[in-house]
């Protein structure tokens, strides 16, 4: 049996008023208790800012498949400054439109997502759909943070040191694109090979470049809950962002925050890690309003933080 990760008494105080700003939408009700002259608030307070939020998966789980302007008018409802943008083969011709609109109402485009198949891309050659993507930031002169997933596929076959050198020359194909606009790139953790963080890290050190860093998904990590604490502190020297899900080693895979037996615990470890990075709030549902989804994540947490 898995060993699960066990929480205290005390769970997490999140924070989420900006000091001086005025909040209208979800992220703007900060609950009172607590001593906020403490260090642990302070860092809680500073990492579960609504100006440290950012929307994920928002785009092709929408049922209601909303325009770019639908959506970033959504956004600016719940009270997020910043997004990352996913999507399918029908979404790329908005890329452009969405850029422009989210420079427009101030709501930054923070994130884009690539996917990586041996069948289309490699080492040099990235497919049509990622160079549609990257073209898009180009031609906006956009920096942002490129998210990058690799399917299973472009590892087969391959022994560790093999695996690790094609993944880097992947990965600089990329990061070369990525400099021109002074973006940079993430690893994404996904599943298989890929998605283990101590295999991410040995690409980025094979590529030694320090711009390099990971996003962790806990919505791709049910077969690392029990090693969570030992994997946390290889992984913040790169950490730059962290996407929250309710988590039960069990699965399913995708739970509203505070409904898992696992998050709490490791939401707690993430805070006194001395980690400051970016949080993430996951709308990836199917069939679902993605505005009802990140509302009730948003409560999710406020509710792990009122039970600390």
């Amino acid at each position: 049996m898995k060993k699960t990760l066990q929480i205290g008494a005390a769970a997490l105080i999140l924070a989420v008023a900006v000091g001086g700003r005025s909040q209208t939408g979800p992220l703007a009700a900060a609950p009172a208790g607590g001593d906020k002259s403490s260090p642990s608030h302070t860092r809680s307070q500073s990492l579960f800012a609504p100006d440290n939020l950012v929307a994920w998966c928002i785009v092709p789980f929408d049922s209601l498949n909303r325009t770019p302007a639908e959506r970033i008018a959504m956004l600016q409802r719940l009270g997020f400054t910043q997004y990352a943008w996913d999507w399918r083969q029908k979404h790329l011709p908005d890329l452009p439109e969405e850029i422009r609109l989210s420079q427009v109402a101030g709501v930054r485009l923070r994130a884009v997502w690539l996917w990586i198949d041996y069948n289309s891309d490699q080492p040099g050659q990235l497919s049509a759909a990622n160079r549609t993507v990257i073209d898009a930031v180009l031609q906006a002169k956009l920096p942002v943070e490129y998210w990058v997933g690799f399917h299973a596929n472009f590892f087969e076959g391959l022994d560790e040191p093999m695996k690790v050198r094609k993944g880097a020359a992947m990965i600089a194909t990329i990061r070369d694109q990525a400099k021109i606009t002074n973006s940079t790139v993430n690893l994404y953790n996904h599943g298989d090979w890929f998605g283990e963080p101590d295999n991410q890290i040995k690409i980025i050190k094979a590529l030694g470049d320090p711009t390099v860093g990971l996003v962790y998904n806990f919505h791709h990590a049910h077969a690392q809950i029990a090693r969570f604490p030992s994997l946390l502190p290889r992984m913040l020297p790169y950490l730059r962002v962290v996407n929250l899900d309710g988590l039960k080693p069990e699965g399913p895979m995708i739970l509203p925050l505070a409904t898992g037996t696992e998050e709490r615990a490791m939401i707690r470890l993430l805070e006194t890690s001395g980690y400051h990075g970016a949080i993430g709030i996951l709308g990836h549902t199917e069939g679902e309003d993605v505005e009802l989804v990140l509302r009730r994540n948003l409560d999710g947490l406020r509710r792990i933080q009122e039970t600390r």
